[in-house]
C-alpha cells in the first residue's frame, strides 16, 4: 500500500517536486530531444523554430483553463487530484500515439497532436498549483517552490538528456514511450495514492458541476476584466506588461538555435545530451543563488545585471561564428573540417549562458509579484506568465525564420540586442503608492489607439512586405502578437465600457483576430481570396479598436 504522501510536509514537498518533474519532460522532450532529432532529419531552422515556439502557445492560454479546473470536479477521485491523473493519462496517450507517425514527412501532424499534448500540460499545471495553494502549509510554500521550480528542470533532463542518452541503443521514436513511462510512473506512485481533502460537500459539488461550461465562461470573462482592470491600475503593474512582452533577455541559447547549432557541428547524441544535461544542472544551482543575491542586494539591480550577463555568451558566440566563416545553417551530414574551437565555444557560452539564465529565472518572476496587486494577485500574476510563454514562442518562431535568412552570428546578434531591452522597463517596475494618481483611463485609450494603428499597417505589410526579402517572414510573425492583443483587449473592453449596439460586435472581431493565427496553413490555392479575408479582419479590428478607444473607460479609476 503506498503512503498519501500530501499527509506528512516531506511528503507534500517531494510529491510536489514530482508533479513538476511530468511539467518539464514534454519541454526537454521538445526544445532538446526532437530538435535535435528532427535537425539530423534535415528539417530546417526555421520549421523546427515554428514548432518549438507553437509548443509554448497553449502555456500563453492557460489562465483559460483556470475556470475549467474550477468548476468541473470530482468528489469520487479528488477536485484537482482527478484533474492531474487524467491529463497525466492523456499525455501519455498522445506521446505514444507519435510512434506511428513519420518524420520529417508528417511534420505537420506530429506537431499538432504534440501541440493538444501540451494543452493537457498546461491543464494540468493549473490543477497542480491549484493543490499546491491549498494543500501546503504557510511555512512550506519558499522551499516548496523552490523545489517545484527544481522539479521542472529535472523533468527537461529527463526528457532532453534522458531520450537522447537512449536514442543509440533504441532509435529515436521507441524513446518515445520512455517519456510517457516516466510521466505514468509519477500518475501510479504519486498521484494515485494521494487523498486530496474534500473541498465542498457533495450536493455543492452538483450544483457547481451544473452551472457547467456556461460558468466557466464567465469566470473566463471576468478573469479577462480583473487581469485588464490590474495591468492598467498602476504604472508598475502597466510597464510590467510590457516587460513581460519583451524577451526575457538573449533567449537563443535556451531554444531550437543551441540545439541546432550542436547538430551541424557534429555533435552526438551522447554529446548534445551530456551538455543539455550540466547545462540543467548549473541552471538549477544558478536559480537558488540568483533568488538569495535578489534578497540580500535589491531585485531590480541584480536583474539588470543578470539579464547583461545573459547576453555576453551570446555575443561570444556570435562573434566566434563569424570569424570561423561559419554563417548560414548547414546540412548535418555536410563534409568538411569543422574547427575545434567552435565546439569548445558552444560549450563554454551554453553551459554560462545556463548559469546566467538560470540567476534571472526567478528574480523575474519575483519582481512581477511586486507590482502584482494584492487584491487580484493569482489572476493578474497568471496573466504576466502567460503574456511571457508568448513572448517565448514568438522568440523561437523568429529566430528560427532569422538563422535561414541571415545566419546564424545576425541572428544570434540580434537576440543579444533586443534581449538588453528589458532592462530599460526595470526602474518603472516599483509596486504602486497611494498618492499615485489614476491614470488608467488614459492608458486604456492609449492602448486602443496604438493597437488600432498597428492593425491597420497589416494591410500596407500584406501588399508590399516583399520588399523586406528575407525580413518579410520574421515581422510577420510579430503581428501574431498584435492581433492576439487586439483580440483580447476587445474581449476586456466590451466587458468594462458601456453597452451598445456597436460593442456587442466586439467579442466577435476579437475572436476573427483570434483567427488569423492560422493563417501560415492556408493553402496555397485559397491565398489570394484569404489575404483579401485578412486585410478585412485587420481592418475591422482597427475600426473596433478606435472605436474603443473613444468609449467611457471611466469605471476603471479607483473608487
Amino acid at each position: 500500500m503506498l503512503p498519501n504522501l500530501l499527509a506528512s510536509r516531506n511528503g507534500r514537498l517531494g510529491a510536489f517536486f514530482a508533479l513538476y518533474v511530468t511539467e518539464g519532460i514534454p519541454l526537454g522532450f521538445a526544445v532538446t530531444a526532437i530538435a535535435t532529432y528532427l535537425r539530423r532529419l534535415g528539417v530546417g531552422p526555421a520549421e523546427i523554430g515554428a514548432f518549438v515556439g507553437s509548443f509554448y502557445i497553449p502555456w500563453a492560454f492557460k489562465w483559460a483553463f483556470g475556470p475549467l479546473v474550477d468548476v468541473f470536479r470530482s468528489q469520487r477521485f479528488g477536485h484537482r487530484r482527478a484533474w492531474i491523473l487524467g491529463t497525466q493519462f492523456l499525455m501519455a496517450l498522445t506521446l505514444a500515439s507519435l510512434v506511428f507517425l513519420d518524420l520529417p514527412q508528417q511534420l505537420g501532424l506530429f506537431t499538432g497532436i504534440l501541440l493538444v499534448h501540451n494543452t493537457f500540460s498546461a491543464m494540468q499545471d493549473v490543477a497542480i498549483d491549484s493543490l499546491a495553494c491549498n494543500t501546503l502549509k504557510q511555512d512550506e510554500r519558499g522551499l516548496g517552490n523552490g523545489l517545484m521550480f527544481a522539479g521542472a528542470n529535472i523533468g527537461q533532463a529527463i526528457g532532453g538528456s534522458g531520450v537522447l542518452f537512449l536514442t543509440p541503443y533504441t532509435g529515436f521514436q521507441p524513446t518515445f514511450f520512455f517519456v510517457a513511462g516516466a510521466i505514468l510512473a509519477v500518475s501510479t506512485f504519486i498521484v494515485l495514492p494521494m487523498k486530496e481533502a474534500v473541498v465542498v460537500a457533495a450536493a455543492d459539488a452538483a450544483g457547481v458541476a451544473g452551472r457547467g461550461l456556461r460558468h466557466a465562461v464567465g469566470e473566463m470573462k471576468a478573469f479577462s476584466v480583473e487581469a485588464f482592470r490590474s495591468f492598467l491600475g498602476s504604472r508598475g503593474a502597466y510597464v510590467g506588461l510590457w516587460s513581460s512582452l519583451l524577451p526575457a533577455g538573449a533567449m537563443s541559447l535556451g531554444l531550437a538555435l543551441q540545439s541546432n547549432l550542436s547538430v551541424e557541428l557534429g555533435l552526438s547524441d551522447k554529446q548534445v545530451a551530456t551538455l543539455q544535461l550540466w547545462s540543467n544542472i548549473l541552471g538549477a544551482g544558478a536559480m537558488v543563488l540568483g533568488g538569495w543575491m535578489s534578497d540580500r542586494y535589491g531585485r531590480r539591480q541584480t536583474l539588470a545585471i543578470f539579464f547583461a550577463l545573459q547576453s555576453i555568451p551570446v555575443f561570444y558566440l556570435a562573434q566566434a561564428l563569424q570569424a570561423h566563416g561559419y554563417v548560414m545553417p548547414r546540412a548535418a551530414d555536410a563534409k568538411g573540417v569543422i574547427e575545434p574551437a567552435l565546439i569548445v565555444a558552444l560549450w563554454v557560452t551554453t553551459l554560462s549562458f545556463s548559469v546566467f539564465m538560470g540567476l534571472q529565472y526567478g528574480v523575474r518572476t519575483a519582481i512581477m509579484m511586486d507590482v502584482t496587486n494584492p487584491k487580484v494577485a493569482a489572476t493578474q500574476f497568471t496573466a504576466y506568465m502567460a503574456v511571457s510563454n508568448l513572448a517565448i514562442a514568438l522568440s523561437a518562431t523568429w529566430q528560427g525564420q532569422a538563422i535561414e535568412a541571415w545566419g546564424y552570428p545576425v541572428t544570434l546578434l540580434i537576440d543579444a540586442c533586443v534581449g538588453l531591452f528589458v532592462i530599460l522597463t526595470l526602474p518603472m517596475l516599483k509596486p504602486a503608492t497611494p498618492d499615485e494618481p489614476d491614470r488608467s483611463v488614459e492608458r486604456a485609450r492609449t492602448l486602443c489607439a496604438i493597437l488600432a494603428v498597428l492593425c491597420a499597417s497589416w494591410v500596407p505589410f500584406q501588399a508590399w512586405g516583399e520588399w523586406l526579402g528575407g525580413g518579410r517572414e520574421i515581422v510577420g510573425i510579430f503581428y501574431t502578437l498584435i492581433f492576439v492583443g487586439g483580440a483580447l483587449v476587445l474581449l476586456a473592453g466590451s466587458a468594462i465600457v458601456p453597452r451598445d449596439g456597436l460593442t456587442r460586435f466586439f467579442p466577435w472581431v476579437a475572436l476573427l483576430l483570434l483567427a488569423l493565427y492560422a493563417r501560415r496553413w492556408v493553402p496555397a490555392e485559397w491565398l489570394s481570396l484569404a489575404q483579401w479575408a485578412m486585410a478585412g479582419v485587420a481592418l475591422a479590428g482597427t475600426f473596433c479598436l478606435t472605436l474603443l478607444a473613444h468609449r467611457d473607460w471611466s469605471s476603471l479609476r479607483r473608487a
